[in-house]
């Protein structure tokens, strides 16, 4: 601005900007006459004892979020967790099991290769390697990693149970239901554990063994569908084909849907005497208005689980690390 009185000063737009710039930098000059000292910001870095207190703490906040089925915010967690603390095993396991229920094997086997290597004396290295044989259908070979497991944890009724079905899977019934009633006696209201049991059973034409199973199961927990499914399906083959046998097989398939496709009962272990059962009292007609609403929810879940599912051009590599 002019001196007081005074109109504007006009000058060409290229000559006023050189001029201001000119200005400027006079008047900086002035004012900065001598160089100023740098100004350093203070960053504070942990110590050692800190960053491993925060990984460990971030490791078990990953095990909480895990537990409640948060599977990308557990694995993220637990990443962090391995990256402020790279030498805790706990973390990498923490790691690999979020990847395996995710459905990312490629990534659970980097995970617990470095755990294994880290501390190749942890049972749970073992059992976890030993789910990832079982998602691949190695079955043998996931009966080799539990045992070894159990040479370094012989109580872990999970694994035990674990072990059952492996053997179950290799068509070794005696040995599984010796595996599953070890499992039972070492965990309190096992009631899976005493389910399987009963699953082995009916297959070797034990069907009163087996539905003895499948009532000890439902005392524990009459909330799940599974033994309650497979005890009518065992009764109305004997020809208990009353309103209370359908009313359990109706309870058990609002409660869990899935059970009304054959392929996932073998999936869950159901043998084909069972499966023959089942298919014998789906044929009844008081059941038809649950079977068609059953099977409609069972098809919704089967489309989002194939959405979720990556892609084979988008999968992870593998690279080799499995130990």
């Amino acid at each position: 601005m002019g001196a007081h009185g005074s109109g504007p000063v006009l000058l060409p737009r290229g000559l006023g900007l050189s001029v201001l710039a000119t200005g400027l930098a006079t008047g900086l000059g002035c004012c900065l006459a001598a160089p100023a000292a740098a100004l350093i910001p203070y960053v504070y870095l942990p110590q050692g004892e800190e960053l491993e207190a925060s990984a460990l703490s971030i490791a078990q906040t990953a095990a909480q979020v895990l537990q409640t089925g948060q599977l990308e915010e557990a694995a993220s967690l637990a990443d962090l967790s391995v990256r402020l603390l790279p030498s805790n095993p706990r973390s990498w396991l923490l790691l690999a099991e979020a990847r395996l229920r995710n459905r990312d094997s490629a990534a659970a086997k980097e995970a617990l290769a470095q755990a294994k290597l880290l501390d190749p004396d942890n049972a749970g290295v073992w059992f976890a390697e030993a789910s990832l044989a079982m998602a691949d259908d190695d079955f043998a070979h996931a009966e080799t990693l539990i045992r070894t497991g159990l040479t370094l944890d012989p109580d872990n009724g999970n694994a035990y149970f674990d072990l059952g079905n492996a053997l179950f899977l290799q068509g070794e019934g005696e040995e599984a239901l010796a595996a599953f009633q070890e499992a039972a006696a070492r965990r309190d209201n096992f009631w899976a554990a005493i389910n399987n049991q009963g699953l082995v059973l009916y297959e070797a034409d034990q069907p009163e063994a087996a539905m003895e199973r499948w009532r000890q199961a439902i005392a524990i927990n009459d909330q799940v569908a599974e033994p309650e499914l497979a005890l009518a399906a065992a009764l109305y083959k004997q020809g208990d084909r009353g309103e209370s046998t359908i009313g359990m097989t109706i309870r058990a398939l609002d409660r869990e849907p899935d059970y009304v496709e054959e392929d996932f009962q073998e999936s869950q272990l159901w043998g084909e005497k069972l499966r023959l059962a089942t298919r014998d009292l789906f044929t009844d007609s008081r059941l038809q208005n649950t079977l068609e609403r059953a099977r409609a929810i069972a098809r919704l879940r089967r489309l989002e689980r194939d959405s979720t599912t990556p892609l084979p051009e988008e999968a992870p590599e593998e690279d080799g690390v499995l130990p």
